[in-house]
């Protein structure tokens, strides 16, 4: 009998847009049975009311009781499949969060802020130095978001070449070896740090974990690297892709830019931008979760151990939610996306996300008001292998 399963990923002319084959799903079975790209059986969600509630939804983890048996969604080691102790998944989690969270308290934000505006500014500087066309990715997109996560970590910046090159390697989703090796090393080059912190702590992220394992002797080593990895990880190449996916649709290739005159006027851009896709990002794959119980929902049983692929693009662009779903929309001002989450595993790090583009996309058109994408979306090239999607290179004139 022939395989009739939808099979991710979909096609996705458009670079800057969805597969077309998630607006039928969502309009008529918002939870459906697909099949991965390495050919395991899971639950597709497109919905924003669906998603939103399984974001939410203690029944739903990160984790298997049976890992190896676990359908995947791709090959990578990062967020391809189960992840986690199937016991301890929620205390790790909830302890996670209060080691961490005062790093991205509301009173550090505001204080990073000015000095986010200040590095933007040196490299717009740099850019404007450069002969046209420029490669922004290179000059701004990619060495912001590592230099600001390394400053808050306690990382180095002068190895910045080297966990980039491990970065791309852990967010291969189609070469399973490549991956664990590339996760492997960024874990072990944190493993290394927090001895250096130990010896000289300063204030920065690994200094406050390396401390507070004396007040907990069961926070082990390697429990810190791989929350320090993690936010290393996820600082950088999410918002990199974010910074290119900006700069694409406010300063396009054949159109006026997007009048940007107010602080209100980049606060809901960088809001319409968290909830639009970036390049090669919207394919319909999603972010994996697993039953750890029996959910219903509209309708549909889950079964224990079912894959769900929760797809955040498909959910933004829900037009039952959002008017003009496709369009950026500086008038949006109620804009409940859902790029960051929601509930318990609402992303520790929107705020970081959020100061760092509110710096890119307020200096960029005040300094540099006639930029432009020097080529069209779709001639760009896109990083089909990886987790994040993303570009190569973002040629601009101006």
């Amino acid at each position: 009998m022939p395989d009739t399963l939808p099979r991710l990923p979909f096609p996705t002319p458009d670079p800057l847009g969805l597969a077309p084959a998630l607006g039928p799903l969502r309009e008529h079975s918002p939870v459906t049975r697909v099949r991965t790209r390495v050919g395991d059986e899971a639950w597709l969600v497109t919905g924003y009311a669906q998603v939103r509630s399984l974001l939410a939804d203690p029944r739903l983890g990160r984790s298997h009781p049976e890992p190896e048996k676990a359908a995947r969604l791709h090959d990578g080691a990062l967020l391809g499949g189960p992840m986690g102790d199937h016991e301890q998944e929620r205390e790790f989690h909830q302890r996670m969060r209060r080691l961490l969270a005062p790093a991205f308290s509301a009173r550090r934000m505001r204080r990073l802020g000015d000095h986010v505006g200040e590095l933007v500014g040196g490299m717009v500087d740099d850019l404007l130095a450069r002969d046209q066309p420029a490669d922004l990715h290179a000059v701004i997109a990619e060495p912001l978001p590592a230099l600001v996560i390394c400053e808050l970590l306690g990382v180095p910046y002068s190895d910045r070449s080297r966990f980039r090159v491990w970065s791309t390697q852990a967010a291969t989703i189609d070469d399973a070896a490549v991956s664990r090796a590339g996760v492997t090393a960024l874990g072990t080059f944190v493993a290394g740090l927090l001895e250096a912190k130990r010896a000289d702590p300063g204030e920065d992220v690994l200094s406050d974990l390396v401390a507070a394992q004396h007040e907990d002797p069961t926070l082990t080593d390697l429990m810190v690297a791989g929350m320090a990895t993690g936010l290393l990880f996820a600082g950088h190449e999410t918002t990199v892709n974010r910074i290119d996916a900006g700069v694409l649709r406010l300063f396009p290739h054949d159109g006026d830019p997007v009048p940007l005159s107010s602080p209100d006027d980049v606060a809901h851009a960088v809001e319409e931008l968290l909830r639009l896709p970036v390049p090669g990002g919207g394919r319909g794959g999603g972010l994996i979760r697993y039953a750890r119980e029996e959910v219903e929902i509209d309708g549909t049983v889950i079964a224990p151990g079912d894959a769900v692929v929760l797809s955040i693009g498909a959910a933004n662009q829900d037009p039952s939610v959002f008017t003009s779903p496709t369009e950026l929309d500086l008038g949006r001002t109620d804009n409940p996306h859902l790029g960051f989450g929601h509930g318990v595993h609402h992303c520790i790090g929107a705020s970081l996300a959020r100061v760092e583009l509110r710096a890119v996309f307020a200096t960029l058109p005040a300094r540099v008001p006639t930029l432009r994408a020097a080529v069209p979306p779709a001639a760009l090239r896109c990083r089909e292998d990886s987790l994040t999607g993303g570009l190569l290179e973002l040629p601009v004139t101006w």
